[in-house]
């Protein structure tokens, strides 16, 4: 059995999907984003193509058409747009490789580029909880919320971006979706992924931005996914005003109540809480 072909981006000035490829800003495990113009409308997108290899890539293509699916059904600034989808079929009329056709966001994810101040920071995060819970409202979950996935503009305005692990509330997948230093118990344990799964996730992400530590979680931290079964045995993570002093104590207080192991000790289990928490912290900072 030989290998598959290298995925090779297109180069400047390339069509691909009846696009003129301007160039590449994104990468993924089976996928390249590329910034991209329709050349009837002049209209510039982000244009990302998924390029199954092999059987085992199966899984990029499913994920690719799910964010297409729920993108394509939510209506908010603070997420962004999913237009289209262009599939190109392979043999027995599979489909070898697809085409999503995105909103185009000049900014940069939380990983690359940190808030300068608490007060940035604060309302990054509540740009963010008001994103998810409009998710919530649309009957989604977001499922895999890290700095990556957060692009953040010049004018401090917030963007979600990647659904490819979105689902609607009160799904139990077959399979551990979800990115380790970030992932909620429920997600190791495949049970109910809902409102809560995206609070631990958010949590998990403010905790990362404000000490660039990630906490312990049931499939980053244990010897093994039958050990951390017991949510009483997944080590609490250092509080954040400890690790940053600078920290306000309330927004410290409201990431540890966010990142809890039951889903039953966080913040009602909803978003608006979280909202409110952090609107109070931001009343403070502005008022310090």
């Amino acid at each position: 059995m030989t290998d598959a072909a290298p995925f090779i981006p297109a180069k400047p000035g390339t069509k691909l999907a009846g696009f003129s490829v301007l160039a590449e800003i994104g990468r993924g495990a089976a996928s390249i984003i590329y910034l991209a113009q329709d050349p009837r409308t002049k209209q510039v997108c982000a244009l990302k193509h998924v390029q199954k290899q092999g059987p085992k890539d199966q899984r990029f293509l499913d994920q690719a058409m799910n964010e297409y699916e729920v993108g394509s059904r939510l209506d908010s600034d603070s997420i962004r747009r999913v237009m289209r989808v262009i599939k190109a079929r392979g043999g027995l009329l599979q489909t070898k490789e697809l085409f999503l056709v995105m909103e185009y966001i000049d900014g940069v994810g939380l990983d690359k580029h940190l808030p300068e101040t608490f007060e940035i920071a604060t309302d990054v995060f509540l740009q963010t909880a008001g994103a998810l819970a409009e998710m919530h409202g649309a009957g989604f979950v977001h499922a895999d919320m890290k700095p990556s996935n957060v692009v953040v503009d010049e004018q401090h305005q917030v963007k979600v971006i990647d659904l490819g692990q979105a689902c609607p509330i009160g799904t139990v997948k077959e399979r551990i979706q979800g990115t380790p230093d970030y992932i909620a118990p429920e997600q190791v344990h495949r049970r109910q992924i809902t409102e809560a799964t995206d609070i631990y996730n958010l949590g998990a992400t403010m905790y990362w931005v404000l000490t660039q530590r990630n906490i312990p979680t049931a499939l980053g931290n244990s010897d093994s996914i039958v050990d951390s079964l017991d949510e009483s045995r997944i080590e609490r993570a250092t509080p954040v005003h400890v690790a940053n002093p600078r920290c306000p104590r309330s927004l410290s207080d409201l990431i540890t109540h966010c990142v809890e192991p039951r889903v039953d000790e966080r913040p009602k289990g909803n978003m608006p809480e979280v909202i409110e928490r952090l609107q109070a912290v931001a009343s403070e900072l502005n008022v310090a």
